[in-house]
Order: structure tokens, then sequence, then C-alpha cells
């Protein structure tokens, strides 16, 4: 094949940061060795890929033979775009039916799918549409008016389009599931079960997850014909993110955040906790303490969750305090630290809490908060997974989780920047709810000297949340970039409520 075309693409700049044999340890293929088009092509170089990982290398090529696949493969190992190039390239342009069905278990994996779609699929003619719960039926209707090529959703909506007639499902050749294990639980089992009996009888299962347990097997011995069975998971651990913990009392827990915010040097940070009170309640602590923080929970309304999911991806905040609807595939990058200021209460919701950072075989960071209660849940974490986490030390290397050039770190394409989709979900889409600035008379009361670079990234005061309507911490337009500088010395501390801890002892703050 000519390489001059390649000249011709706009490919963002190599991603430098280490990574681990996750996805360094491949055959040696290249993208193009699978006999892709040179649209497909376009599209995969442009969004930054380089080569295939091992889970790529093993499934893309089985999955364009047209075999049904059950592929296990850790978190971050690039998952998604192993269904996503094999679907793209076997679609059918000259047909307006749906071809293909994407089914993921929240809202906010489906949007993030749909919008990889459209990034690797940007040189071709496919659309592509998401549709959600909490969205208009109606937005829906008038979307399937028009040729949809690729369909990406949570079963409930799907479920309720192809009962009603709207997405005729007919010709869908192509049945995807990400973390199917999820998608076979009691909650939606008999929804994908339904939901599989619109689609012809001849087509073709991609099975994907981190885990498969033993309760799915008669889903897949009933619904999957030979399938070819993938499983690079060797164990459960990720190797490239660090793993401690603080055992601290819970009313210390957020004097402890408090410190890692002014020693770490972080990125982006993700920090989970139980219950959607609890994260609003922290949200607006992290906030009144000076930290840029936004919070997404499943009661929040479907719009709210939207801005909120694609500003923290498009990096307009440093810090995001959610439940464990973001514990699933979500793939964003620059996220180099995550924090369980509520430790889980299965080793399976630990993995996915930890794997949203060292994306891609990237090194991360994991600060886990362990009271007297949590003993039990931690000691049969650590027996599930086969590890032993550690007790946090006074001093944390950032060669475990700083990227040298964060610069080079991938962003996704913004939203304006996407090829036309008409993609519910999008259409309102407004950027994040704006709240009034504190005066500097307020800041000088409470003894802090702002700089003018400080100034800028200062969060305002965050409101407390009323009966439906929810408000977020302003951040200053134009604020998009990864390159954040180090947290060290940002924001200015205030001292006389929160003093900075100077270490750690036996594993907690003094």
């Amino acid at each position: 094949m000519s390489e001059d075309w390649k000249s011709q693409l706009s490919i963002p700049e190599k991603d430098t940061r280490p990574q681990t044999e996750d996805v360094t340890k491949t055959k040696g293929n290249s993208f193009e060795d699978f006999y892709l088009s040179r649209e497909l092509l376009m599209g995969i170089f442009e969004a930054g890929y380089e080569k295939p990982s091992p889970i790529q290398e093993d499934s893309i090529p089985v999955a364009l033979a047209g075999r049904d696949i059950l592929a296990r493969a850790k978190n971050g190992t690039g998952k998604t775009a192993s269904f996503i190039i094999p679907t793209l390239q076997k679609i059918k342009t000259k047909s307006n039916k749906i071809q293909a069905l994407l089914l993921l278990p929240t809202r906010e994996l489906a949007l993030q799918t749909s919008q990889v779609v459209k990034t690797l699929g940007k040189h071709l003619k496919i659309q592509c549409m998401v549709s959600t719960g909490g969205t208009p039926l109606s937005d829906d209707i008038v979307r399937l008016e028009e040729a949809v090529h690729v369909l990406v959703g949570t079963p409930g909506r799907i479920l309720d389009l192809a009962s009603r007639k709207i997405a005729d499902l007919s010709e869908c050749s192509i049945f995807v599931m990400d973390e199917a294990d999820k998608m076979l639980s009691q909650e939606f089992k008999t929804l994908i079960e339904q939901i599989l009996s619109f689609l012809p009888a001849k087509h073709q299962s991609l099975l994907f997850s981190a885990t498969f347990p033993l309760s799915i097997q008669e889903f897949i011995a009933r619904n999957l014909k030979n399938p070819y069975e993938i499983n690079l998971m060797d164990e459960l651990t990720l190797r490239g993110i660090t793993n401690y913990y603080a055992y601290l009392e819970e009313q210390q827990k957020l004097h402890c955040l408090h410190t890692l915010f002014s020693k770490l040097q972080i990125n982006q940070s993700i920090i989970f906790c139980n219950s959607a009170k609890r994260v609003e309640l922290l949200a607006k602590k992290i906030t009144e303490l000076g930290y840029s923080c936004f919070y997404s929970h499943a009661r929040m309304p479907q719009e709210e969750r939207n801005k909120v999911f694609h500003e923290f991806r498009q990096g307009k905040v440093r810090n995001l305090v959610c439940s464990d609807l973001l514990t699933r595939g979500i793939d964003i990058q620059a996220v180099n630290v995550v924090v369980n200021f509520d430790f889980p209460k299965t080793a399976e919701t630990y993995l996915h809490r930890i794997g949203r950072s060292g994306r891609f075989g990237h090194l991360g960071l994991a600060i886990d908060f362990v009271t007297w209660n949590d003993r039990a849940n931690l000691f049969r974490v650590e027996k599930e997974l086969g590890i032993e986490i550690p007790k946090i030390p006074s001093d944390i290397s950032e060669e475990l989780y700083v990227a040298a050039n964060s610069n080079n770190v991938p962003r996704p394409f913004p939203i304006q920047n996407m090829p036309k989709g008409n993609t519910n979900g999008f259409a309102n889409y407004k950027g994040q709810p704006q709240l009034q600035a504190p005066q500097p008379q307020q800041q000088q009361q409470q003894g802090a000297q702002v700089s003018p670079q400080q100034q800028y990234q200062q969060p305002t005061a965050f409101a407390q949340p009323q009966q439906q309507q929810h408000f977020y911490p302003n951040q200053q337009p134009g604020n998009v970039a990864y390159g954040y500088p180090p947290q060290q010395g940002y924001p200015p501390q205030q001292q006389q409520q929160y003093p900075p801890q100077q270490q750690f002892q036996n594993g907690g703050p003094q």
C-alpha cells in the first residue's frame, strides 16, 4: 500500500508515556495487516492509534471473518476498538438499515462508545446514533426516520424502540455487548433475551468483558455459535496501577483527601463514594477547599450527567466525584489518580474503579480510604485479587503515576469537532452551568494571597443543591487542555480550617 496518503493525515503528537506488557506484548502486527479500508485506517491513525494491542490483534481478524467472539481482557487495554473497528469495516453504506447494535450498561459508556465510533469512522459515510434512557423518545423517532447504520444504546431504551417497531433490527447482522458480565446480570438479562428476538437468526455476536462469571455460561451456550474464546486475563490485577491504603476514621477522610491534593501531582482524578448523597456532600466540601470539582451520580437528570461527563473528558475540570455510575469502561486518558473515598464492597467493583486510571497500559495511582468498618471488605478484595495493598507512605514517587510530558496525553475530540451524526444527547449540550465567582474581598478575608494564575483556576463556591436543580463549580472558559500545572501550591490553602498534613504515619492522618 502506498504510504503517500499517510503524509496527508492530521496525526496527533505521539504518546510517549511508558506502558506495561498488557498492551505492549504484541505479535508485531499493524492495523494495515488486517486489510481494512483506507478510509477506516485514516480514522484509526488520526485518532492517535499507532499499532494494535494484544486484544485487538487477537479479536479483529476473527471478527472480520464473521465468527462469534467471547473475549476477556483487562480494563484499559483497547477492548472498545476491538469491536468497533471490525464493525465499521463490515458496514455496507448502500443500505440504510441498522446493521450493527452495540449495547452498553450505562448511559455514559454508550455516549463514549458512540463518540469512538464517530472518531474512527470520521472518513466513512457511516451514520451512528446513540439512544439511552433519560432522553425524549420523540427525538429518537425523528432520528430513526433517517439512515442509521450503527445503533448504540442501553438495553431498556433499545428494547422500547424495537418493541414499538421504531427501530428495525431485522437486518442487524452484528450484535455487540461490552461489559458483558454486567449486561448479563439479573438487572439486564431478561431485556437482552427480548432484544435478541428482534435480531435475525443469523447474526454475529461479540461479547467483551474483564470478567465472565459462571452464571452467564447458559446464555453463551444458547445464543453464541461456536464462539472463539480469547482470554488475556492471566491475573486480575492491573500492572500499571500502584495501590495504597490509608487507615483512618470517618471524620478524617476529608482532611486526608485535602493532604493528597496538596502533595500529589494530579492531572485529573476520579473520587468514588458509595451513595449519591455522599457524592454531592463531598463535592461541596472539595469546592469549598478551593479545588475545581464536578460531581455525577445516577439520580441527576440525564442532561446534567451528559454535561458533566463531556466537560470532564475535555479536561475543563481537574477532579470528579461520582458513584459507581462511572466504574465501567469510562476511558479518560488524563486520569492518573483514583481515590476510593468510600471503600467498595466487592472485588469486582474495586477492580473496575481503579481501572479508571492507568488507561491503555499507562501508569496510575489508586488510594483507598479504609475505616474500621471496611476491614472485612479490604481483606476480601486482597484475597480475591491475590494482592496485598500496602499502607500509604509519607512520600509517593511521581514516577509511579505522573507522565513525563502531560501535553502528549491523548484528549478526546471536542464535541463541536465531531463528524455530523445528529446524536441524541449531544444536541442540547451547552457546557457546564455557570455560577457567580467569589469576590476578591471574600478571598482576602480568608487570608489567601491569590496570584493571577490561581485566580484563573480558582473555582467558585459550591452552591447547595436544590430540589430538581443541580449546581456545579464554575471554571473559566477556555481551560480545556490536560496540561495542568503541578498540584503543589494550587490552589491557595485555607490553613485555619484544613491545615495540610506534613506526612502520613501508620497509614493514616494524625
